[in-house]
């Protein structure tokens, strides 16, 4: 008999894919707005440049804030938008005085 899948740890559900990235909104309930950077080289000039993405991901705690730096997972659908979900806040943003 197979265990059921609410009881699985991540690791049997298979290999998630993970990004680090900054959080840049913290404004709706349970959902941050993380900007990932990736550098790329042009094929021309050769010049490394920065692209980035910016994914919805779920945050069921509300830890995070604007300016942390956080570990995004991949996940079911959990709305129109929202693929990803918040793994761990990895740097906290500086508090401003």
């Amino acid at each position: 008999m197979t265990k059921p899948l609410s009881d699985a740890p991540a690791a049997d559900r298979g290999a998630r894919k993970t990004l680090d990235g900054v959080v840049v909104s913290d404004k709706m309930d349970k959902t941050r707005v993380v900007r990932v950077a990736r550098s790329v080289r042009h094929a021309f000039y050769g010049k490394v440049m920065t692209r980035s993405s910016k994914f919805h991901a779920h945050d069921e705690a509300n830890e995070s804030r604007e300016g942390d730096l956080v570990r995004i997972a991949s996940t079911r659908p959990l709305s129109k938008t929202k693929r990803w979900r918040v793994v761990r806040v990895l740097k906290g943003a500086a508090k401003a005085a």
